[in-house]
C-alpha cells in the first residue's frame, strides 16, 4: 500500500502535472460547443451520431456506413526513447511510431470502426530535430509497419517547427485517422450493454502510452536511470519502450466470425476506470486480474502508490476491453489467442447496479464520479 516502509509522500500522477480532474473540464466544454456544430454537416446530406460524442471516437451516418474520426498523441514517450539511446545505442522510435499508431487506432476502433486511414503530425522545436536521419528513417519505417499492422492506409502529414513553444530538442508526435463502420450494425456505442454480459480484458504489451510522465520522474531520481534493472531482468528503459498492441485486426476478426461485440474499451488514461465509460448505470465487476507486468510493479514500489492510484490510472496488464455475451467468450478467447497470440481473460460481468467499478480481487471501488469524461 501506499507510503508502507516509506517516509515520503507518494508520488502520484497529479503530482507529476498529469491531473485529470483538472483538464476534464476542458474537454466537457469542448463537447458541449462542439455539439452546437452539428447541423453543419447535415448540408452534405450526413448526419452527426450524438451518442458518440465523449467516446473515443467521434461517428457520423454517411448513408450506407458509419464513419469515425480520431485524433491522438504519443504523449512523452519519445522523451524515454531519447534517453534510453544514449545507453542501448538504439532509437527506439520504430517502436514510439506503433505506440503514436496504436494510441490513435484502439481509439479509433472501440465504436466499431476498420481503420481507413492514418495521417501523421510531428512538431519540433528546431528544424534541427528533422536532420538526425537514423531517427527519421526509424520512425518512417515504423509508421509505416504500423499502418501495415492496422490495416489502413497513410495519407500524409504535417511536420511544423514551433520555436519557443517546444523544447529546441524534442518532438511531438501524434496523428488522426478515419475508419469505417460497415455494416452499421457494428456500431458500438454502449446502447447494446446488457446486464450479465462478460467482461474479457485483452493483454497490453505493459505501459503502453500512459502514465509515462510518472515513469520518467521515476528513472530521474534513480542511481543508474533508465538502466536500472527490473525484476525480470530487463532494463527500464527498455521495458517501458516496447511497443502498445495495435487491437484493430483482432476486433476485425472477431466482427467477421461473428462474436457479438456488444461494447470496447481502449483502456489509456484513467486506467481501469474506463471500464465504465458507457453512460448506463451498470456496475462492472471484475473477478479476475492479469498479472501486472514487473514494469507496474517497479514503477509502484518506487512512486509508493496505492493499488487504487495505480489501477485508476494505468492498464496493470489489460491493454483493452471487450464487452460481450457469455456464450461468444470461449471463441473470442481462442480467435485471441490462437489467430493474434493476445491473451484473453474472461474478468468479470456488467452488473445492474450504481456506474462504478469493483476489482474484486484488490478490494477496489471506483465509484462513476472518478470517470467524468462525458
Amino acid at each position: 500500500m501506499a507510503g508502507k516502509g516509506n517516509e515520503q509522500e507518494p508520488q502520484t500522477y497529479a503530482s507529476t502535472g498529469v491531473n485529470y480532474e483538472a483538464m476534464d473540464p476542458f474537454k466537457r466544454l469542448a463537447q458541449l460547443n462542439a455539439h452546437e456544430t452539428s447541423l453543419n454537416i447535415e448540408r452534405h446530406g450526413m448526419k452527426v451520431v450524438e451518442e458518440s460524442r465523449g467516446e473515443s471516437a467521434f461517428v457520423w451516418d454517411r448513408g450506407d456506413h458509419y464513419a469515425a474520426f480520431v485524433i491522438e498523441g504519443l504523449g512523452t514517450k519519445n522523451l524515454v526513447a531519447d534517453a534510453t539511446r544514449k545507453i542501448t545505442g538504439k532509437t527506439h522510435y520504430d517502436q514510439i511510431a506503433q505506440d503514436t499508431i496504436a494510441m490513435i487506432v484502439n481509439d479509433l476502433i472501440v465504436v466499431g470502426a476498420d481503420p481507413e486511414v492514418i495521417n501523421m503530425y510531428v512538431g519540433s522545436g528546431s528544424s534541427d530535430w528533422f536532420t538526425d536521419l537514423e531517427r527519421a528513417e526509424d520512425l518512417i519505417v515504423g509508421w509505416k509497419k504500423a499502418c501495415d499492422l492496422a490495416g489502413a492506409t497513410w495519407g500524409g502529414g504535417e511536420s511544423p517547427t514551433l520555436k519557443g513553444i517546444i523544447a529546441p530538442n524534442a518532438g511531438e508526435i501524434l496523428g488522426a485517422a478515419t475508419g469505417i463502420i460497415k455494416p452499421k450494425e457494428r456500431l458500438t456505442l454502449g446502447d447494446k450493454l446488457t446486464a450479465r454480459d462478460r467482461i474479457l480484458l485483452i493483454e497490453s504489451t505493459g505501459i503502453h502510452a500512459n502514465g509515462l510522465t510518472l515513469a520518467r520522474s521515476i528513472a530521474d531520481k534513480l542511481q543508474h536511470g533508465y538502466a536500472t534493472e527490473l525484476s525480470d531482468g530487463s532494463m527500464y528503459g527498455e521495458a517501458l519502450l516496447t511497443p502498445t498492441h495495435i487491437y484493430a485486426k483482432l476486433v476485425r476478426d472477431l466482427f467477421e466470425q461473428g462474436v457479438d461485440i456488444h461494447y470496447m474499451v481502449n483502456i489509456t488514461g484513467h486506467g481501469w476506470r474506463k471500464l465504465m465509460r458507457a453512460t448506463q448505470s451498470f456496475s462492472y465487476v471484475i473477478e479476475n486480474i492479469p498479472t501486472s507486468q514487473p514494469v507496474f510493479d517497479f514503477i509502484q514500489k518506487k512512486s509508493g502508490n496505492s493499488d487504487e492510484e495505480m489501477y485508476g490510472n494505468f492498464n496493470m496488464g489489460a491493454g483493452f476491453a471487450i464487452f460481450l455475451p457469455q456464450a461468444d467468450v470461449e471463441k473470442a478467447i481462442e480467435i485471441a489467442k490462437d489467430s493474434h497470440y493476445m491473451e484473453a481473460l474472461n474478468a468479470g460481468v456488467v452488473q445492474e447496479g450504481p456506474r462504478q467499478v469493483i476489482i474484486q480481487p484488490k478490494n477496489l471501488v471506483f465509484s462513476g464520479e472518478t470517470l467524468d469524461v462525458r
